[in-house]
């Protein structure tokens, strides 16, 4: 059973800004957008340098309002990302454990996902920042793929690429997924997730 009232905190990662909003770096952020409608209320600013939106996820089988959850995606940039998410995780008594972070993953096909626990950053900024903040990396991921760059093109110039207007029609099924990934993990626990979403993106 999940104990609704303590809550998790799901960190979607990108860069602050309209520059930034489209980017394959940002899906983060923009699966925290789509699993907020699932949440009432309305992201606001956080002292911790994050918009947060602390709410309940749906209900449950009662109809009793569900787990409770607080989304959050830092203002700061990618590479900076474990401060705020390190004060997040003090201001509401969050262990790692109930530490969700959502992601970009190069080394996935686009639109695969895959949800971890621990283990490397893979060349990642913003779980490298998370991790050493936290002084660990024993922490829930939701790996979101954005596939590889084409011919010679840098990793680094890529990722702040918008996705392509060919490719968004699957990021929008993507985004709904992933959210429906975030949600399976807090109600039914990781390795039912997986179960499920893994063998739903080979």
């Amino acid at each position: 059973m999940t104990d609704v009232n303590r809550p998790w905190l799901v960190v979607g990662l990108g860069n602050p800004g309209p520059t930034y909003a489209a980017n394959r770096h940002n899906v983060g952020h923009m699966v925290l957008d789509t699993l907020a409608r699932d949440v009432p209320g309305g992201f606001v600013t956080h002292k911790s340098r994050a918009a947060v939106l602390d709410g309940r996820l749906g209900t449950v089988s009662s109809g009793a309002p569900g787990p409770r959850v607080v989304l959050a995606k830092p203002a700061s940039y990618m590479n900076l990302s474990g401060k705020p998410v390190a004060a997040l995780m003090r201001f509401y008594d969050v262990t790692a454990d109930r530490l969700l972070v959502v992601h970009d993953e190069l080394d996935l096909p686009l639109s695969t996902l895959r949800l971890k626990q621990g283990g490397g950053e893979g060349g990642h900024n913003g779980l490298k920042s998370i991790s050493q903040a936290l002084g660990t990396r024993d922490y829930l991921r939701l790996r979101v793929g954005i596939g590889r760059p084409p011919g010679r093109m840098d990793a680094a110039d890529y990722v702040l690429r918008d996705f392509a207007a060919a490719e968004r029609d699957e990021l929008a099924v993507t985004l709904v997924d992933a959210a429906d990934a975030v949600t399976d993990l807090i109600n039914e626990g990781l390795l039912r997730a997986q179960t499920r979403w893994h063998a739903a993106r080979p």
